[in-house]
């Protein structure tokens, strides 16, 4: 291996290690006090990639780092609810601009269809699974439970995406196409951002 490969691994290992580090530092920014306590993650070549890859990977981290911070309050606590509401507008957010910048685009690849809308059913049901939450008393024991069931079904989709689906796209998509969909993944979650509501849905079983 070449002196320059060599540094050029580094290199990228420092953008990765950083990346991660400033999506949980922005996640805390909201609760200093709570511990985020995210642990190792899935491993993905993509952590700290200046496209739009990179660019989601960044946002699940911070996702991450939200899941783990909620998991350490209690009741109907002031942190529990302003962290709630900062996750569901989140996900809402991603979700809607990862489905125009990214999915739109694959799903007209016949090779990567299934893998969109895979990703697509997904966010669906993970929005249910919030709307479910905020509609359910935040102090009552079996709120937390039901978030550990968000929380598993969450961190299963991100891993999908990094490791499988998110390899599978860049296969079928030009260096242009990338840096497009990082611009339009940008200005689409800003707007759908400031736009998110918390909505209240009983599921009908569970």
């Amino acid at each position: 291996m070449t002196t320059q490969a060599i540094e050029g691994g580094k290199a990228k290992r420092k953008a990765a290690k950083q990346a991660k580090t400033d999506a949980v530092a922005r996640a805390m920014a909201l609760a200093p006090d709570l511990a985020a306590r995210i642990g190792s993650t899935p491993k993905t070549k993509f952590r700290g990639d200046p496209g739009v890859f990179g660019r989601l990977v960044e946002d699940h981290d911070k996702h991450r780092a939200l899941l783990a911070m909620i998991e350490e309050t209690a009741g109907k606590s002031p942190e529990r609810q302003r962290l709630f509401e900062e996750l569901v507008k989140e996900l809402k957010a991603h979700a809607a601009a990862e489905e125009q910048a990214l999915w739109s685009t694959v799903l007209r690849d016949p090779e990567t269809t299934d893998d969109a809308r895979h990703a697509i059913a997904e966010h669906k049901e993970i929005d249910d699974m919030l709307a479910d939450l905020a509609a359910r008393d935040m102090a009552s024991p079996g709120w937390l439970r039901r978030f550990a069931g968000l929380k598993d079904e969450y961190l299963h989709h991100i891993r999908e995406e990094e490791q499988e689906q998110f390899v599978a796209a860049q296969d079928h998509l030009q260096p242009a196409d990338v840096r497009y969909m990082h611009r339009v993944f940008n200005r689409r979650k800003k707007e759908e951002k400031a736009a998110a509501k918390v909505e209240k849905k009983l599921k009908l079983k569970g």
